[in-house]
């Protein structure tokens, strides 16, 4: 869903371009990437830490998948289970850890509450957690922010250099209109590549971000009532309060079926 949009705004660029009767070459020019690219990444790769760059654009087929949460089925799952300890204890949920398929985090937790920690124990060490991976995600999304701020400045750079280039050319007139637009093209790129890339990848990732945060924080409070030994019902209920109200009614609909 991410490059879709992506290419939806290069295409709308381009074509309003073309519609104003430019020609699609005219937007192509080496020169102009190599020093705004080129300087994005010089200026970026400076000022970052090798360890976080690396993550920032290992990060980068995040933004490109369309990640789904779904919370419902995470609150239906910790009916089931909470409805087993209810029943049996606490160790019979020994068996959701050795799942593959369980959520690590999530696993996580199980793992402490089986242990026998106490829950403010088991709560401080899962918002730990979550502090220390909302971090990690900051700085990857600020890499690409940081880039963002500069792709402009690399335009501006890039069209100085091009214009000091036309002024050395006046005493052949023939040449001036193919480089002041060569010239004008790097601001185009800085502009254009911070306002279509770096800092909408900034800005996904800190909504990827929020969304797993949001998640966690489900478990969390999943776990704590497992803990406390909460009726399936009152979970759902106490869960259901970070769903949106159309997830909500979803939630509700098999109660009143009941």
């Amino acid at each position: 869903m991410g490059i879709a949009f992506f290419v939806f705004g290069l295409v709308a660029l381009v074509a309003a371009f073309i519609l104003e009767g430019g020609a699609p070459g005219a937007l192509l020019g080496l020169t102009p990437a190599m020093i705004v690219f080129g300087g994005v990444i010089g200026a970026t790769g400076l000022t970052t830490p090798p360890k976080t760059l690396k993550a920032a654009f290992g990060a980068l087929p995040l933004v490109i998948k369309n990640k789904k949460s779904d919370p419902l089925a995470l609150i239906n799952y910790f009916s089931e289970i909470s409805l087993k300890a209810r029943k049996n204890g606490l160790l019979v949920l020994e068996s959701e850890t050795n799942d593959v398929n369980v959520d690590p985090f999530l696993r996580f937790g199980l793992t402490q509450i089986i242990d026998g920690l106490h829950n403010e124990e088991v709560r401080s060490s899962m918002e730990s957690e979550v502090e220390t991976m909302t971090e990690r995600h900051a700085s990857r999304a600020k890499v690409f922010e940081a880039a963002g701020g500069y792709a402009p400045t690399m335009g501006i750079i890039g069209t100085v250099m091009g214009l000091v280039h036309v002024l050395a050319n006046l005493s052949d007139p023939e040449t001036l209109g193919p480089l002041i637009a060569a010239a004008f093209l790097a601001t185009l790129y800085g502009i254009a590549s911070a306002n279509l890339i770096f800092l909408p990848i900034g800005g996904r990732l800190k909504a990827l971000d929020e969304q797993e945060v949001l998640e966690k924080s489900m478990i969390i409070e999943g776990i704590s009532a497992i803990q406390k030994g909460d009726s399936p019902i009152v979970m759902k209920r106490m869960l259901g309060t970070f769903l949106d109200s159309k997830q909500r009614a979803s939630l509700d609909k098999p109660e009143q079926q009941q």
